[in-house]
């Protein structure tokens, strides 16, 4: 039996499901014969934090006293806004001790920190990716994936992405078997896609403060099939197609065009996971006209085709035969 010991890292500040999100995945994993992931906790000091929630957590020792992990896993939270000399200095030396280092939202901050991320692929919560980017610019942001794997190094989004990962670490130890079940038990998806949006196209997107503006892309959302050109859009909006599309922008944070990409995007994939569907058909009603033009947009986005992706990520209720 393989034994991994995996270490998380607590202080005040932190974000709770951070770390036993994470910790009940490989908890789960190891009631599993022949599986043993031993788990545990440690402050810098060995005393209790207390989360951003107000939950106290008691470590089980200091830092110092903890044993060399094969998974060093940093959690997120408050906490880590501002300076952290004693814990940087802490993650500087002793990180790269471990075989795996990973990080949990905006964990990848504290990490930065410490120099740990210098010429790697990371991702963070959405709502701090420019600020890792700016702060740290030897570090590439990838502001979209749930969880990006560069070598030894794993980051993850913001909160609940932290058991999406989790659960991969779980499939690249012991199989996909093992960790569908513990998702199946914690009543979650396996996993979403590893480079899927952290938010949908509607989310992504500020909500246009105009009226117009809000009309056209509660419009977008519900006709993907649409023709959905700047000019027509434009039309829609009662603009010239110059000013639609610099108030757009202005207003949403993205282009007419990408905005629509997203949505047309976030149609197929839901109809792909929640439909039986044929692969054309999909592609007509997301507005994509040919299946051709489907499978360029999922594997410019996505990195995987539509066919693929359906495989990987149907639901359960939506299996059963469908002409890709």
């Amino acid at each position: 039996m393989i034994q991994r010991t995996v270490l998380v890292v607590l202080f005040d500040g932190v974000q709770s499901l951070d770390a036993t999100g994470p910790m009940e995945v490989f908890a789960g994993a190891s009631r599993a014969p022949g599986v043993s992931y031993t788990l545990r906790t440690a402050s810098l000091d060995g005393g209790p934090v207390r989360a951003t929630s107000g939950l106290r957590l008691m470590p089980d020792s200091s830092l110092a006293e903890a044993p060399v992990p094969h998974t060093l896993l940093v959690p997120g939270g408050h906490g880590t806004r501002g300076a952290h000399p004693e814990l940087t200095a802490w993650l500087r030396v002793h990180a790269p001790e471990a075989e795996r280092l990973v990080s949990v939202c905006t964990g990848a901050l504290l990490l930065a920190e410490a120099g740990l991320l210098d010429g790697h692929r990371v991702t963070t919560h959405w709502n701090y990716c420019a600020q890792l980017a700016h702060d740290f610019p030897a570090v590439e942001v990838d502001p979209d994936p749930i969880f990006v794997r560069d070598g030894r190094l794993a980051t993850s989004a913001g909160v609940t992405a932290g058991i999406d990962l989790a659960l991969a670490l779980v499939e690249e130890d012991h199989g996909r078997d093992l960790a569908l079940t513990v998702a199946r038990h914690l009543v979650v998806f396996l996993r979403r896609p590893g480079n899927q949006a952290q938010f949908s196209a509607q989310l992504s997107a500020q909500t246009a403060q105009r009226e117009p503006l809000r009309e056209v892309q509660h419009w977008i959302t519900q006709h993907p099939d649409a023709d959905l050109a700047v000019d027509a859009l434009a039309a829609r909006a009662r603009l010239s197609p110059r000013h639609f599309a610099r108030a757009f922008r202005a207003e949403t944070g993205t282009t007419p065009g990408r905005y629509v990409d997203r949505v047309r995007l976030e149609h197929a994939r839901r109809l792909l996971e929640d439909t039986c569907d044929p692969v054309g058909r999909i592609a007509r009603a997301s507005g994509y006209g040919t299946p051709e033009a489907m499978r360029r947009a999922f594997v410019k986005a996505l990195a995987t085709a539509p066919a693929e992706y359906r495989r990987r990520f149907r639901t359960p209720a939506s299996a059963g035969p469908a002409a890709d």
